[in-house]
């Protein structure tokens, strides 16, 4: 066996071999040059093969190392005025203060630090879970397999829908179409099939070939892998890899903003305060100590990653409840969505398909078992029959079998699976139940692919009669198209009374949440032009089978959570109306009636604007009527999520506010063109992450607004001091290590409060709408104000006998103030009996162990001298337990004061939503 000549995964050709010009080749010197049999590669061949030429991944840019993350923490303006501060303080006779100065500065580094390379790993962690998956043949099964394990020489299936995964030469193409428009600019899907093609050709006119990063629109086909990588045409022009990228979310950028022009702010304030203390004739070097110290101390420079850290963590909560996010901004816009546009099929219901009913001319019957296991028996009237007894019932399962692309087969554990559609795969499992298989199936010699346009598919099979065309599809289709029909085994005339009845009796299967297909054949006479048109005429009806998906058991109570936190559920499906609105009601959706595709073009915006109100059920639609349908929504401001599955939904999941595709049915495409990839295809689980998203959300307030009403009251204490005319109420290292406990790890444990009670009881929140409302900065000032007062009332009163202890009273009892202040932002509407005390134990964890650190400085003698601490009484700390405790008080009666006047408190977009 031969070993390709070109090189897919880096390493360099063989010495003296020029590089094949794939497109010229035939099928046979193709597989002759890279050693592929019709069984494809064997699995030890495979792995020697991807051994020597690297995985078939383009490469990426190298990640941040951790010193360049570590030196990046030390960039801030801030920061380097610490640094300089620090500087003049040792060269001015005090390197305590410097010393002092500098480990806060560090201490403050390995903190950013600790949480931009945590955020980091977590994307990176999701990045690598978002793999392409693809299926080759390999020792002579089919298997689906990591993209970036296929290898020169695998021999790939090609299906509609799916991303091609490497450059691939056709060797056998069923009305196979590729859109290549994002690597040659082509925008009409361009024709596939084997065959060898001159030198010189160009790129865009290679028929013969598929290539990497391009899409399957239409038909299937296989083909040798020969390219892998960075040496695939998509890769060699390092073009669109298509990677996940980690953005900078609004709300991070918002918190940018916001901490710049408080910065801002407290360096005004800073110098302010640096020439009052001139003023009053205190040191230069002190004062502007001070006033650096201060500055830093009124801005939140920790808030932008804490929010990072807090939405990577979020984003991990969401992995357990089977929402990747792709994109950080869509943790943030999924606890805002107001309108939730979800398929039907597999995210409602759960996606097995199971025939349960076959009509024929003749006879109706019910078909057992559940999933894809080949059990089950046909039942007549709940006798158990044979179905291969019976005509008219054989050939309808013969039917819907050789018109099919679908194949069982046994999985590892024991079970069944299904390669390819659900709704084929019911239909194998159905022929497979009455003991019917592929094995000796005849010749299939043309194919009429299946799309949204024809609603059927056609196979045309070379028997010992002649060719017979297999036709399934829309059974309403079908119906229209046939003149005959197969009853007690002879071919008769479809009259117009036979084809009304069939037609009611369809429609009683539509309206009972049935999904229904429809099959026919037609012996093709010689001669006769093998065309879709001239095919798919004449066509002898078998009968239809109804396809039962139940709806997933969890799926009602995920819609009554959705319609308790005024949220709107929209069905978009392309399924019979009939068969949404039956589904519809059994989950409990309420609309009045369905709506159509058809039913959408005929009316104005305006009209379609007013049905929305009330008809949340919409099928038989196309990618073209889901856009009109967000472009819509969109009128009112709505937060719309959109779910999606298909080629065509790309368009629709980039416009909406976040896009949701299907992690288990899904293509390649509608995943990378969304926000979200639903791993479990189960609606409850965006419910799920709406819920989520809300407390994501809301923690960023609190620790938002708790951080900046402790900043407030530092801001007091200090200038309100040096107003006075008071000693230095805290030293600059004080200062800093106040500003390191408040703003470490009290805030990074209040980003992981549980979801308040009421989280999906609320309508959404405006995503316009400042974190900073009126009520909020108003509740901010009064709770800084009175932090920073409470803060001179202790130091006034003790400066004049011991200016050490005074100091270290006002430093500890800040502190403890603080720690206080903390619980009130656990909530802005219930209070701590209400949430629960111990609900956050984290918090709880972090106010302790901040506390045990504030006792080592108090009397340890080496942290004493470096942060200048006086050693405190029990009563000490009994007082200041005490001065501190009203603080508490206020907001839990604030709270309750609220809530008996039916009240919400300071927090944006937490008005109920009606039950």
């Amino acid at each position: 066996m031969t070993v390709p000549n070109q090189d897919p995964g880096g390493v360099a050709p063989a010495e003296g071999r020029s590089l094949p010009q794939w497109h010229t080749l035939s099928t046979e010197e193709i597989r002759r040059e890279l050693g592929t049999g019709t069984a494809g590669l064997s699995t030890e061949e495979a792995e020697v093969r991807l051994q020597r030429y690297g995985e078939n991944v383009l490469q990426e840019e190298a990640r941040e190392t951790r010193l360049q993350v570590f030196l990046r923490q030390f960039k801030s303006i801030l920061i380097v005025i610490l640094i300089i501060a620090a500087v003049v303080s040792f060269f001015v006779g005090e390197p305590q203060d410097a010393a002092a100065i500098l480990i806060i500065v560090v201490l403050n580094a390995i903190l950013g630090f600790s949480q931009e390379w945590q955020a980091g790993e977590a994307i990176e962690a999701l990045r690598q879970m978002l793999v392409q998956r693809a299926v080759v043949i390999r020792d002579g099964k089919q298997r689906e397999i990591d993209a970036s394990g296929i290898v020169p020489g695998d021999l790939a299936v090609l299906e509609m829908g799916e991303r091609v995964p490497a450059d691939i030469s056709i060797v056998e193409a069923t009305s196979l179409e590729v859109d290549e428009a994002p690597l040659t600019g082509e925008s009409s899907p361009v024709d596939k099939a084997s065959g060898p093609l001159p030198p010189g050709t160009s790129l865009a006119e290679r028929s013969n070939m598929v290539f990497a990063g391009t899409t399957v629109v239409n038909g299937r086909g296989r083909g040798v892998v020969v390219s892998t990588g960075m040496k695939t045409e998509f890769g060699l022009i390092a073009g669109l890899s298509q990677r996940v990228r980690a953005e900078a979310t609004p709300l991070s950028r918002q918190m940018d903003v916001l901490g710049r022009d408080i910065g801002l702010i407290a360096i005004g304030i800073a110098a302010l305060a640096v020439a009052v203390g001139l003023l009053q004739q205190r040191e230069f070097l002190e004062m502007f100590l001070i006033g650096v110290s201060l500055a830093v101390a009124v801005i939140p420079e920790g808030l932008p990653a804490v929010v990072t850290l807090t939405l990577a963590i979020g984003i991990k909560n969401m992995m357990r409840r089977n929402c990747l996010i792709r994109r950080l901004p869509a943790s943030e816009t999924l606890g805002a969505v107001s309108v939730i546009c979800t398929d039907k099929t597999g995210t409602l219901t759960r996606n097995e398909m199971a025939v349960v009913r076959v009509k024929t001319p003749d006879r109706e019957v019910a078909v057992t078992g559940t999933g894809y296991a080949p059990e089950g028996e046909f039942l007549l009237e709940g006798n158990a029959v044979d179905p291969l007894e019976d005509p008219g019932l054989r050939q309808f399962l013969r039917a819907v079998l050789l018109c099919n692309h679908a194949t069982l087969a046994g999985d590892e554990v024991g079970g069944w699976r299904i390669f390819g559609t659900p709704t084929e795969g019911a239909l194998v499992v159905a022929a497979a139940k009455a003991g019917l298989s592929r094995e000796g199936a005849p010749e299939a010699v043309r194919e009429f692919s299946f799309n949204s346009t024809r609603k059927r598919m056609t196979i045309i099979y070379r028997e010992d009669g002649g060719d017979v065309a297999y036709v399934k599809g829309a059974p309403e289709v079908l119906l229209s198209r046939s003149s005959r029909l197969l009853r007690g085994g002879s071919v008769v005339p479809l009259t117009d009374d036979l084809r009304d009845t069939l037609r009611r009796e369809l429609g009683e299967y539509a309206s009972r949440g049935l999904r229904v297909l429809g099959a026919a054949y037609r012996p093709l006479p010689d001669g006769l032009a093998r065309t879709a048109e001239t095919v798919e005429e004449d066509l002898i009806f078998l009968g239809f089978a109804g396809i039962l998906d139940p709806p997933r058991p969890e799926a009602a109570e995920a819609i009554r959570l959705c319609r308790s936190s005024g949220i709107d559920v929209i069905m978009i499906t392309g399924d019979n109306p009939l068969t949404a609105y039956a589904i519809a009601q059994e989950l409990g959706l309420s609309s009045e009636g369905a709506l159509t595709g058809a039913d959408l073009e005929a009316m104005t915006d305006d009209e379609l604007e007013h049905r929305l109100r009330a008809t949340k059920v919409l099928s038989r639609v196309t990618a073209e009527h889901k856009l009109r349908v967000i472009d819509i929504l969109s009128r009112e401001k709505a937060v719309i999520a959109m779910t999606g599955d298909g080629v065509n939904d790309a368009p629709a999941l980039k416009k909406a506010s976040i896009g949701i595709a299907m992690g288990i049915k899904g293509t390649d495409v509608a995943k990378e063109s969304s926000d979200m990839v639903l791993v479990d295809d189960n609606f409850a689980s965006i419910v799920a992450g709406v819920e989520e998203g809300r407390r994501e959300y809301d923690n960023i307030a609190r620790f938002t607004r708790y951080l900046l009403s402790s900043n407030v009251g530092e801001l007091v204490a200090i200038v309100g001091g040096l107003l006075l005319g008071l000693p230095l109420i805290l030293i600059p290292v004080q200062i800093l290590w106040i500003n390191l406990v408040t703003d470490g790890l009290t805030a990074l444990a209040l980003g992981l409060e549980p979801a308040e009670q009421d989280v999906m009881q609320r309508r959404p929140r405006d995503p316009d709408e400042s974190i900073l409302t009126r009520s909020a900065f108003l509740v901010i000032l009064i709770l800084g104000i009175w932090l920073g007062l409470l803060t001179i009332y202790v130091f006034s009163g003790l400066y004049e006998v011991d200016l050490d202890r005074a100091r270290t009273m006002a430093f500890t009892g800040l502190i403890i103030f603080e720690f206080y202040n903390v619980l009130n932002f656990r909530s802005f509407r219930f209070p701590l009996h209400r949430i629960g005390f111990f609900s956050n134990p984290t918090l709880l964890l972090a106010i302790l162990g901040s506390l045990a650190l504030q006792v080592l400085v108090v009397y340890v003698p080496v942290l004493q001298a470096f942060l200048g601490t006086a050693s405190l009484t029990l009563a000490d700390w009994g007082l200041l337990a005490l001065l501190g405790l009203p603080v508490l008080l206020a907001g839990e009666a604030y709270k309750i004061l609220r809530l008996r006047s039916g009240r919400e408190g300071p927090d944006a977009g937490e008005t109920r939503a009606p039950a």
